[in-house]
């Protein structure tokens, strides 16, 4: 069975629409951006859109599509108007029409290899990233050496439940069975987040509590822009930011397993790992 994407205008959001037992909350948006890619098989189109007025900020994410046969006709570049149909547990675009086209964006360069940003191989000392945490406090990444680190990259207003929501979500698991297993008292989870325009110390504490997170074991963290970047760059987390708009991110995921000596052990790519797979890796290190 293939994965679905599913779609809520933050955590929070999903939660409500989804803790009621009454009938499925289904609502609709009109939809205006640009086509940026196509994933056919999944059933997918990646678009840029323009905000939607009492539902959610200007966006670049995918999207399920509700007929297939509406991807033959558009290719990356196109403009679009479309219904963005939400519902309890999920959205798709649907009534999609193509209205122009128009030259895509052009992504910055990726950095050279010789800039300092090559991939840390397992075994590779993590940089000493400069951050704040929740508290406000600064920090180095250095304070969690001594503990098996599990550590991933979030912004707190994504609204793709498989993308960052996921990965609060198997933080908690994580987190709940840590409590329940004496051998693994010493290990740390750290959430980085790279968008610290709106994650500041405060909303990262509204985040933290949210998600029921025990401060004393889970670290939130935000920082520059240009720190985290470097930072998150190092293990292959790329975020590509709007030119007009620097809370619209585009970015893919990583969860990284480091060990008490400050070393990369692994990291996950995507959102097919599960907690049960990091949590084999922290019992290692810890015994």
């Amino acid at each position: 069975m293939r994965p679905h994407i599913l779609f809520t205008l933050c955590l929070a959001a999903f939660l409500a629409a989804c803790g009621g037992g009454g009938k499925p909350d289904r609502r609709e948006y009109t939809l205006q951006g640009q086509v940026i890619s196509i994933d056919a098989p999944r059933q997918l189109a990646v678009v840029k859109h323009e905000e939607i007025k009492n539902f959610m900020p200007a966006m670049t994410m995918p999207y399920e599509v509700e007929d297939a046969k509406a991807l033959e006709t558009l290719a990356p570049g196109d403009l679009i108007n479309a219904t963005l149909v939400v519902f309890s547990n999920g959205a798709h675009l649907r009534a999609i029409r193509k209205v122009g086209t128009a030259p895509l964006e052009q992504p910055a360069p990726s950095p050279s290899a010789s800039s300092g940003f090559e991939l840390l191989r397992p075994g590779e000392a993590v940089p000493d990233g400069k951050f704040l945490d929740q508290a406000g406090r600064a920090r180095r990444f250095s304070d969690f050496k001594g503990s098996p680190v599990a550590m991933t990259f979030i912004y707190t207003r994504c609204p793709v439940a498989t993308f960052c929501p996921l990965m609060d979500r198997h933080f908690v698991s994580i987190q709940k069975k840590l409590h329940d297993d004496p051998a693994l008292k010493n290990v740390k989870l750290v959430t980085v987040s790279f968008d610290p325009t709106t994650d500041t110390p405060a909303v990262l504490t509204r985040h933290a509590k949210s998600l029921e997170a025990d401060l004393t074991r889970w670290t939130f963290l935000t920082g520059d822009r240009d720190d985290v970047d470097q930072f998150a760059a190092r293990f292959g987390v790329s975020i590509a930011r709007s030119m007009t708009d620097q809370r619209d991110i585009t970015h893919n995921l990583r969860t990284a397993v480091i060990d008490p000596d400050g070393k990369l052990v692994k990291s996950y790519t995507g959102n097919e790992w599960t907690p049960d797979q990091v949590l084999s890796d922290l019992k290692s290190l810890a015994q």
